[in-house]
């Protein structure tokens, strides 16, 4: 883990799910399959990289912690003036001091137990507001949270 300045907010265009963490493991992988069956990233126009993110916001207890409901945005970084698909919605992920945590490279299948080490962890204080997923073409995985 490291810290690091998001010194600029980051807009991100995708799909979007209203889930929970009761029902997470039934509804986040159809979600992910939705969004590569529909190649979603290539709807996205304008897009700043080939990076894919996976944006948790709209928390229903927003500032206190990630019990409720909350959305999942699967989708693409554009620039705030970028204009959003039918079928999309836009997130932003404010300026703020993040934790980032590795995930090892292309091993998407460890990223569920690594939110599981980051949420258990007290010495962070979370703020519950953005937490993202950043996926790079190379296979660079990394779990950003807001501080």
């Amino acid at each position: 883990m490291y810290m690091e300045p998001l010194t600029q907010a980051i807009h991100v265009v995708g799909i979007e799910l209203r889930t929970s963490n009761l029902e997470a493991m039934q509804t986040i992988p159809p979600h992910w399959q939705r969004f590569a069956s529909k190649g979603v990233l290539g709807q996205i126009t304008g897009r700043l990289s080939d990076e894919v993110y996976a944006v948790y916001t709209h928390f229903e207890n927003a500032g206190s912690n990630n019990q409720g409901l909350y959305s999942l945005v699967i989708g693409a970084a554009v620039p705030a003036s970028a204009c959003v698909p039918p079928g999309m919605v836009r997130v932003v992920v404010p300026a703020s001091k993040r934790a980032v945590f590795a995930v090892e490279p292309g091993r998407q299948v460890l990223v569920g137990t690594k939110w599981m080490e980051i949420w258990a962890r007290t010495d962070l204080p979370k703020t519950y507001i953005a937490e993202f997923e950043r996926y790079s073409p190379d296979g660079t995985i990394q779990i950003s949270i807001g501080l």
